[in-house]
């Protein structure tokens, strides 16, 4: 899987153009899409990022998944 780097305010103009897709998703298929997203670490920089992704995705109808991990964590 490649990692992808998304620029907040690009991020939340996609959004808020998806939109009409969410709509369409829920009214045609029955699916609500979503976003997941794993934080490792209590850095209160990312803390903040997760928090506005997390509200710009509810606010278009997206759903906004979390798992929170401690900075120790290892692959193991």
């Amino acid at each position: 899987m490649t990692a992808f780097i998304l620029d907040g305010r690009t991020f939340v103009a996609q959004m808020r153009a998806a939109a009409d897709v969410v709509v369409h998703l829920k009214a045609e298929h029955g699916v609500i899409p979503g976003l997941a997203v794993v934080l490792a670490g209590e850095d209160p920089a990312s803390h903040i990022y997760v928090r506005n992704k997390g509200k710009q995705t509810v606010a278009v109808g997206i759903e906004c998944f979390e798992t929170k991990l401690p900075y120790n964590i290892t692959e193991a």
